[in-house]
């Protein structure tokens, strides 16, 4: 199936908006919904050329309707947990019809938006987000956006980073297999659809894996010289991001095109990593043109492809499908065993990423450490020096995302929802509740206090000093799904 995003359908009068910055946000006119078809909207502009910046934008006025800031009703008072418990109708969409040549992706569901400048269901967020709505006993909405996400897995081959046109090109980090988890629909005939969907995304993942020779990369996948199969972050484009278009043109100013379309890929592909952007893909740890993302194989994304391995394994088996359980139970085997040997840093003690220009492990902390504990796939001698590791990066409100403080939003002194939970939940099945516990207690008490001044919670939060997070391409955005799921779910599951 395809679907143009705006900068392909509305070449013209794209480019026309982003250069001449008409919004302060290049997300704006990318979710901007247009009030007649393209071919009359792209006859007009032909027409009259309205090239002055007035002009413009009486043009975009008579030919577009603009997305809303997104931020009605987020505020409250109260307890925390109620006000969470509150939000989820003003955060919940409807989106069963996608308007003609908008760069909505329609969904059959009901579903919920993280907030602010994020008015589309997105990936990784959603499971962290339905932890809390589990908690609130708001499974529905669980169920529908896991129907919602075969929706996707059944029409375009992969759960898109989000649902809109122009996030095609690449994915989110692979949770689906966790939020299939927390469905209470355990007839079999949901089990099977959701085997079949995780099936769909694996093979998405793993495309181009069967011809790869060791030493080579295609797509997604790597192997290693050892013949070890692995994975990257990738996106099937080499343009600048539609939501971030401006940007990522003026990043590549100057540069050979070669070295703009490798830039721009590896931008988009850090997007996938939902870790956009962080110096653990900065060659240089700073400056954001040295980005190398797909020189990388992530630890967190090959822990997460071995929990989706090991659940396909584990579920094909329960629904008697044996030699399909066997299958995946051998890929699961031989991914961890591949982690263990090439993305762990026996010098320093915890698992980081793999370097393919430097054909070895990196030296960089960063909370994706947690990762192998969350999946179960570190082994018992050294999961000691990982919890080390993990007390590395606690501060006053939390866990740090990195110790660089680079300005970049993945970074210190940023520390983010989904990765308090990874690291909580992952030091708790090894036994390491003081510390698990000592996290999640820094964490609600820096949300709590912060809500009780603002009235709001955020995307992210300085846990250093211990309010509103900074850095990135935007400002901080006030909603928050993720933020609202596993402050409420380490609330519940926590000492106080």
């Amino acid at each position: 199936m395809t679907i143009l995003p705006p900068s392909a359908l509305f070449g013209p009068i794209f480019r026309a908006v982003q250069e001449q910055g008409l919004y302060p946000d290049s997300k704006s006119f990318a979710d901007a919904i247009p009030l007649r078809s393209s071919e009359d909207i792209l006859a007009e502009w032909a027409a009259t050329c309205p090239r002055a910046q007035p002009d413009l934008a009486r043009f975009i006025a008579r030919n577009f309707a603009l997305p809303g800031e997104g931020h009605e009703g987020l505020s409250g008072t109260g307890a925390m947990a109620d006000h969470i418990h509150a939000l989820w109708p003003v955060l919940t969409r409807r989106q069963d019809e996608s308007a003609a040549a908008s760069s909505q992706i329609a969904l059959p569901r009901p579903f919920v938006v993280p907030g602010g400048r994020f008015r589309e269901l997105y990936y990784w967020d959603a499971y962290f987000t339905a932890l809390g709505l589990v908690r609130s006993g708001r499974h529905d909405l669980v169920d529908d956006m896991i129907v919602n996400f075969g929706s996707l897995l059944d029409r375009f081959g992969h759960i898109p980073n989000g649902t809109r046109s122009y996030y095609l090109s690449r994915s989110h980090p692979p949770l689906f297999y966790l939020m299939a988890g927390l469905s209470r629909d355990r007839s079999d005939e949901s089990r099977r659809s959701r085997l079949r969907w995780m099936q769909i995304e694996h093979r998405f993942w793993m495309d181009g894996a069967e011809q790869l020779a060791p030493g080579s990369e295609a797509l997604r996948v790597v192997r290693l010289a050892d013949g070890a199969l692995l994975n990257r972050y990738w996106d099937d484009v080499d343009q600048p991001r539609d939501e971030s278009w401006r940007e990522d043109v003026a990043l590549a100013d100057g540069l050979p095109e070669a070295s703009q379309r490798r830039l721009w890929r590896d931008l988009r592909a850090a997007a996938e990593s939902g870790w956009d952007f962080s110096s653990r893909w900065l060659g240089d740890g700073h400056n954001l043109a040295s980005i190398r993302t797909t020189r990388l194989v992530p630890i967190d994304l090959n822990c997460l492809l071995h929990g989706l391995e090991q659940t396909i394994a584990e579920e094909a088996d329960a629904l008697g499908n044996k030699d399909l359980a066997q299958s995946f139970a051998t890929r699961a085997r031989h991914r961890a065993a591949a982690i263990n040997h090439h993305l762990w840093n026996d010098a320093a003690g915890f698992f980081a990423d793999y370097d393919l220009d430097q054909c070895g492990v990196t030296n960089q902390l960063t909370a994706a450490t947690s990762f192998p504990l969350f999946t179960g796939i570190c082994p018992a001698e050294r999961t000691i020096h990982v919890k080390s590791a993990v007390g590395q990066l606690v501060r006053d409100g939390g866990l740090l995302t990195t110790l660089n403080p680079s300005g970049q939003q993945w970074d210190a002194p940023n520390g983010w929802a989904p990765l308090q939970w990874i690291a909580v939940a992952g030091l708790r099945r090894y036994g390491f509740t003081d510390l698990a516990d000592q996290i999640a207690h820094r964490w609600v008490t820096m949300v709590d206090e912060h809500y009780r001044a603002s009235g709001v919670f955020l995307e992210k939060y300085d846990v250093e000093r211990r309010g509103p997070g900074a850095g990135g391409e935007y400002v901080t955005e006030t909603g928050f799904g993720w933020t609202n799921g596993v402050t409420l779910e380490l609330l519940a599951d926590t000492p106080q």
